[in-house]
């Protein structure tokens, strides 16, 4: 007898829909984005190849013992080819060697960004759970981000404004609405302390005396040196200053240091979003 064919489904990417066989439970997968590593293992997904990269702790399990197979921005050919994955997942850091990644295997690009990160999210956690055959727990998935979405929602109401700020060593940058992080904005219903920042992906550099200017009732902090497990100041040394410190957030103790690996490695993550999401339904709760 002819052996059976797998089926075909269609899935939403970040290049549009592709469709793909569903993917066998001992199926051979490569993982170059965090995000995708992040959600796929929350799917129970077991990764076979992964970039040699220390991970945030959240993420660690996933990756622990899992061959590595080049870097965030340079796979490794070669290691992939002995591998030879049924499936490549790329996006993000790695979107740019998709092209390259596809004369491998199948691949897709899973990349999350902007301002509508959740909806992104949840869509990719959606096309993973079809792809895998693991639409329940897709679905389960997906009601607990939305309930973490509402209790933020729930604890962000009618407590004042927020400036998004991301340090790196000793310089800091300011994010709005619209940038990467404006799904902290966007999202949640949080209102800008300064709608006019325009700057996206790396943000508008400002000084303390902007801060000041502003005043801010919160500020949400991201420090990039943290996520990336560089050494230098960390962000709170930074923002403490008389400056920075006087504004509503120093005054009142708002200034919340998100989970930065989470939210500048992992963005879009099922378990990254959840656990920033929780972050700031505990520090707005904690509010008068």
């Amino acid at each position: 007898a002819a052996p059976s064919l797998a089926q075909e489904i269609a899935i939403e990417t970040f290049a549009g829909p592709v469709t793909l066989p569903v993917q066998a439970a001992d199926a051979r997968i490569a993982v170059f984005d965090l995000a995708a590593t992040d959600t796929l293992s929350a799917l129970g997904v077991t990764l076979s190849g992964v970039p040699a990269f220390t991970p945030p702790a959240l993420l660690a399990p996933a990756m622990a013992g899992v061959p590595t197979i080049g870097t965030l921005f340079e796979p490794d050919f070669e290691a992939l080819a002995v591998m030879a994955p049924d499936l490549i997942v790329a996006g993000g850091r790695s979107q740019r060697a998709v092209d390259a990644l596809s004369q491998i295997a199948p691949t897709i690009d899973m990349t999350i960004y902007g301002a509508d990160l959740l909806e992104q999210a949840e869509a990719r956690l959606t096309a993973y759970g079809t792809l895998f055959g693991r639409e329940a727990e897709a679905a389960d998935l997906v009601a607990g981000l939305d309930a973490q979405l509402t209790a933020a929602r729930e604890a962000i109401a009618g407590k004042g404004d927020a400036l998004i700020l991301m340090t790196n060593g000793t310089s800091v940058s300011a994010y709005g609405d619209d940038s990467r992080f404006g799904w902290l904005h966007s999202a949640t219903g949080l209102p800008e302390a300064f709608p006019a920042i325009t700057a996206e992906n790396h943000g508008e550099s400002v000084s303390f005396e902007f801060i000041a200017e502003v005043n801010p009732d919160w500020l949400l902090v991201i420090d990039r040196g943290a996520a990336i497990g560089q050494a230098g100041e960390a962000a709170a040394a930074v923002l403490d200053n008389p400056l920075v410190m006087g504004t509503t957030a120093g005054q009142q103790g708002q200034i919340v240091y998100l989970d930065s690996a989470a939210l500048y490695l992992a963005a879009g993550g099922v378990q990254s979003t959840g656990l920033i999401l929780d972050q700031l339904t505990e520090a707005f709760d904690a509010a008068e």
